[in-house]
């Protein structure tokens, strides 16, 4: 029984510090409205800022 707990409680610390190193996955919305902010274009026309579906 004890060496069952022992194998049991060494397998959540390897799952622990797995998942520790494993990071975050952030993956962008999809249809987010984005904000382009005005720009100069080519020939000198001012473009005003919109928003623009990503």
């Amino acid at each position: 029984m004890r060496r069952m707990l022992s194998v049991l409680l060494v397998s959540l610390a390897l799952l622990g510090g797995a998942l520790s190193l494993g990071g975050c996955v952030v993956v962008a919305p999809r249809h987010a409205r984005v904000w382009v902010p005005g720009f100069w274009a080519p020939h000198h026309v001012w473009v005003e800022g919109h928003w623009r579906e990503r």
